[in-house]
């Protein structure tokens, strides 16, 4: 009837079905690893024909947890991010940990918020996609015991208390002059990431190390100031236009700025790669569509967040305070040949 109350299915429901004792139920939830493969079915068929839900809220009050990790992403706009994030989630599906995701660009973090987070238990852990937050956001989360907590991705600080997830930014610079080098060009320029970036530097390294190993010249203005948007790449297409030394080829340090690049360069009349080849970073999924196809640095986005992921787990399940220093994982990248580098135009 309409006033009739149906009574919430119990733990102890679940064990009599199970015909093992409460406790036994209890550890098949919380840590099954301890239970005999007999046990942990005849528990789980229990709680499928009692219809039984476990109560997150009051087991994580009982935990002293939230039940939940921060996202920290420094502008959900950007296509790069979309594969990191279907990873990070990838990681986490299988846990009772929900996933919470904020843009730090569009609403940046306040002083004391994000230690605050967790000094509250409103987070249990933060994946760390912006090394670029204040100083002191880092040094709050230090204070109060949190960086054990705390992994950074993509991106990183020079802290060796905080974890990391990477790619191989150096090698697939490398990399990238490697292949323009072997086509035959010579004279290679670098429109970089914005200063200060931890990834600017070090694809400026990779470039500069390659550039130096193969013997090829180096001119000032051909190290141009980006800041991964295709705006900054098309703006570096008028200044490599204007140059009285033109280089024939260029490797941006993401594909955002080479897909501006392209364009400005065809704005300017100039052909790539016919008159000048064009490597990106990254690898996002426009990459392979955009005209002409671009050659760019693959990094497996998916398996960083991921790993990530795994490790922020990892360390969240340890009861034992993390010390010494703390993992910091290089993920390869791989070189992608497309329709944007070809050998420079003497050697055709």
């Amino acid at each position: 009837m309409g006033g009739m109350k149906h009574k919430a299915t119990t733990i102890q429901d679940v064990a009599r079905v199970a015909q093992v004792s409460t406790a036994t139920v209890s550890r098949a939830l919380s840590n099954p690893d301890l239970l005999s493969e007999q046990a942990r079915k005849a528990v789980f068929e229990a709680i499928r024909a009692t219809g039984y839900r476990v109560n997150r809220a009051a087991r994580n009050l009982r935990m002293q947890r939230a039940g939940a990790v921060l996202v920290l992403v420094p502008n959900l706009g950007k296509p790069f991010y979309s594969q990191v994030l279907a990873g990070v989630s990838k990681g986490f599906a299988d846990s009772d940990y929900a996933v919470l995701i904020a843009d730090t660009e569009s609403r940046p973090l306040q002083p004391g918020e994000l230690a605050g987070l967790f000094r509250d238990r409103f987070i249990d852990g933060v994946i760390c996609l912006d090394a670029g937050l204040p100083h002191r956001t880092f040094e709050e989360c230090h204070a109060i015991g949190a960086t054990g907590r705390f992994v950074l991705l993509c991106e990183w600080v020079d802290d060796p208390a905080f974890a990391s997830v990477r790619c191989d930014n150096t090698g697939g610079a490398r990399q990238a002059i490697r292949h323009l080098h072997d086509l035959g060009h010579r004279d290679i320029a670098h429109v970089t990431g914005p200063a200060g970036n931890v990834l600017t530097g070090a694809r400026r390294e990779g470039t500069v190390a390659e550039r130096r190993r193969l013997g090829l010249p180096a001119r000032p203005e051909w190290i141009i100031r980006g800041d991964f948007s295709p705006e900054s790449g098309y703006q570096a297409a008028r200044d490599i236009v204007a140059m009285a030394k033109r280089p024939t080829a260029v490797f941006c340090a993401a594909d955002m700025v080479a897909f501006g690049l392209i364009a400005g360069l065809q704005a300017q009349g100039l052909s790539v790669p016919g008159d000048i080849s064009v490597v990106g970073f990254d690898d996002i999924e426009m990459s392979e569509y955009y005209l002409p196809a671009l050659t760019t640095i693959w990094q497996d986005r998916v398996t960083m967040g991921e790993r990530a992921a795994a490790l922020l787990r990892a360390r969240l399940d340890d009861a034992a305070p993390a010390t010494g220093p703390a993992p910091a994982e290089v993920i390869g990248v791989k070189l992608q040949v497309r329709a944007s580098t070809a050998p420079p135009p003497a050697a055709r």
